[in-house]
């Protein structure tokens, strides 16, 4: 497999402003590593999807991205700013990283829940302060979830809760946004409303986003960029178009297939084929 598959030069070539830069980044869990060696530039106002098979650090490289975690070697710096040196309440005012999924807590309602997104900028007393301070208010607005603000979070769907966790990571107020698997346990209409929403609160925020997607059609629809990683490295990064192959297929997802092209908005599309042998666990290293 080479280096990179497709490459594009826009990756190594811009001079716009990196606002998150991790260089060369190594991590790993007892046993089991993760990351080596890892680089990414994240561009101020960039919409990035990070794609890959289970296990192959996507999540990870989020939780060092926002401070969580901290890296064996390298660096991740958030406009200029070194992470593994910066406390997580700094951290959460620079970087809003929206989990994979959490428990509701019974009873606790969706305006309370969108006030945890204040504790960076106004911390644990000021929380949980009876009312709303405009931040708070321009979420739930924003995401459309004010109608159910009084609500206990365990009576909503799983495409409503999902609404109220994105208007939780908007409450941070920070200008980079983070998403691991936003689309999680969500039928199709839900999926494509979750993405539709980031890629609106992304142009009209102004935001930088990098999110986590399982779904490689997905992402080539809605990302701008997208990176794809194997074995703990960047294994290609550039525009969907240039990206999204049957040698990424093969390479990166260790199926067979063939990539078309949308007929109406010219998005590529993947077709596995189903015939492929399912011997992926003989073929790569699941970390």
């Amino acid at each position: 497999m080479s280096e990179l598959i497709g490459h594009s030069d826009t990756t190594t070539t811009s001079t716009g402003a990196a606002v998150l830069d991790i260089d060369r980044v190594s991590f790993g869990y007892p046993g089991q590593r993760v990351l080596d060696k890892t680089s990414l530039r994240v561009e101020t106002g960039e919409l990035i999807a990070l794609v890959g098979l289970n296990g192959c650090g996507k999540s990870t490289l989020l939780r060092l991205a926002a401070g969580v975690l901290r890296p064996e070697s390298g660096r991740v710096s958030v406009d200029g700013a070194d992470m593994a040196r910066t406390s997580r309440r700094a951290a959460a005012r620079k970087v809003a990283l929206l989990h994979q999924s959490a428990p509701a807590v019974p009873g606790l309602t969706v305006r309370q829940m969108v006030r945890q997104g204040r504790y960076a900028a106004r911390g644990p007393l000021g929380m949980l302060r009876v009312g709303d301070d405009a931040v708070t208010v321009r979420a739930m607005l924003d995401v459309g979830v004010e109608q159910w603000a009084d609500r206990p979070v365990e009576t909503l769907s799983g495409g409503e809760r999902q609404r109220v966790r994105l208007a939780l990571a908007l409450a941070q107020d920070t200008p980079v946004l983070l998403l691991d698997e936003p689309t999680t346990y969500l039928d199709l209409r839900h999926q494509l409303e979750v993405l539709q929403l980031v890629a609106r609160l992304r142009e009209e925020r102004r935001l930088t986003v990098l999110m986590v997607l399982h779904d490689l059609n997905l992402a080539a629809r809605f990302a701008e960029r997208l990176v794809a990683l194997r074995d703990g490295r960047v294994a290609a990064d550039g525009p969907p178009d240039s990206v999204v192959t049957s040698e990424l297929l093969r390479e990166v997802f260790g199926i067979e297939g063939r990539v078309g092209r949308d007929p109406e908005r010219g998005w590529p599309v993947c077709y596995p084929d189903r015939s492929t042998p399912l011997d992926i666990e003989n073929r790569f290293h699941y970390h």
